[in-house]
């Protein structure tokens, strides 16, 4: 692989989560562990759930930083047990930091997709994959230190690889600590779920999402709290966003709602065409999760008697009232959200003409909203 083409785990355009040296907005997280880890009964599987974008990942790697660096509570040594860490940071200088971030730490082994035989990165985590691990704990075994293990994303994991790891958290080696990073815990073996203790992280606030993403380099993006609302409060997503123009994107296509049920053609034939040009696959990608957005909140709409707040962009809860008044404009957007969804995946299955597939969904919302009204 390139160096140009991110990690498996790593969200483009963002520093890799062992590069993240702060997290933001998953206190309550960061506590349960440390309780844990205070109390002297450190469970070791861990199942870090939550959104994609929120910070599992980082919390994966400052966890692992945290458990390699910090001595055990009971090694008290020659001036007695040190009290009992309140933070999971750890000094960038110090050893264990310096070691993780050059990719040297001899107790820390990352589990991701790997590169097959034809240098393409792999769709899903292999058997072989979890298999090395025997050798990771082989080699340091002799020196009694801790040994952590990150799997991220535990969702990618094949049967054969999840069958694996149920072994090893079945019967995990002395003083090891597996962390599963985990966007659809219910694509889990139910076993391994159990096996492990859940820390839930939850969509960031405008505030802290501001926050990470001007740690990510994202700097100080106007419309935070449109932002917000389109990324359900994940940085991933948010820098997704930023990246391909986002905000702007779904301004459009709530432009082409407002026309409806009397389209705007001329709107409707640049929306294809931006998302069928060449090296347009993200943005055709987001387009379609902008749809799908748009759809739930125009069925949540139509059944709650009032459109979701806050917006996600200026004038939209004027649009989402209009098109889905009621309960039963709210169920035939929903109706239509499943059967756009169906065919979306389905044209990018047989590679349909991402223009074709576009202007196709935009007739399909025309219908519904002639229905509705």
């Amino acid at each position: 692989m390139s160096d140009e083409v991110p990690a498996p785990d790593q969200v483009p355009g963002a520093p890799h989560p062992r590069e993240t040296a702060r997290l933001f907005g998953q206190e309550a997280a960061e506590r349960a562990f440390l309780d844990a880890h205070c109390s002297g009964r450190l469970h070791h599987g861990w199942l870090l759930t939550g959104p994609q974008g929120v910070g599992k990942a980082t919390l994966a790697w400052r966890i692992a930083r945290f458990l390699l660096a910090t001595p055990p509570l009971t090694d008290g040594g020659l001036f007695g047990a040190p009290p009992p860490p309140d933070t999971l940071d750890i000094a960038p200088d110090h050893p264990v930091s310096h070691r993780i971030l050059a990719g040297a730490e001899p107790g820390l082994a990352a589990i991701t997709r790997s590169v097959n035989d034809q240098g393409r990165l792999r769709s899903e985590i292999v058997v072989d994959d979890v298999r090395k691990l025997g050798r990771f704990f082989g080699l340091s075994a002799a020196d009694g230190g801790r040994r952590v293990v990150i799997v991220d994303s535990a969702d990618e994991m094949n049967t054969s690889a999840a069958n694996a790891l149920l072994k090893m958290l079945e019967e995990p080696p002395a003083r090891t600590t597996l962390l599963l990073v985990s966007h659809q815990p219910s694509r889990l073996l139910p076993t391994i779920r159990s096996r492990c203790r859940t820390l839930r992280l939850s969509p960031l606030k405008p505030e802290a999402l501001q926050t990470a993403l001007d740690q990510a380099g994202a700097g100080m993006p106007e419309e935070i709290e449109n932002l917000a609302v389109l990324a359900s409060g994940s940085v991933g997503a948010a820098l997704r966003l930023i990246e391909l123009d986002g905000l702007k994107l779904y301004g459009e296509l709530l432009a082409i709602l407002a026309s409806l049920p009397r389209l705007d053609r001329q709107r409707a034939l640049a929306l294809a065409e931006a998302a069928a040009g060449r090296d347009a696959s993200q943005r055709f990608d987001l387009l379609l999760k902008l749809i799908e957005i748009v759809l739930a909140r125009l069925a949540r709409t139509g059944a709650t008697g009032r459109p979701p707040e806050p917006e996600a962009r200026q004038g939209e809860a004027k649009v989402l009232a209009s098109l889905a008044p009621d309960p039963e404009s709210g169920r035939c957007w929903a109706e239509i959200a499943a059967t756009i969804s169906a065919r979306a995946r389905h044209g990018q299955a047989v590679n349909l003409d991402p223009a074709a597939l576009v202007l196709d969904t935009v007739f399909k919302m025309q219908d519904t909203a002639s229905w509705s009204q």
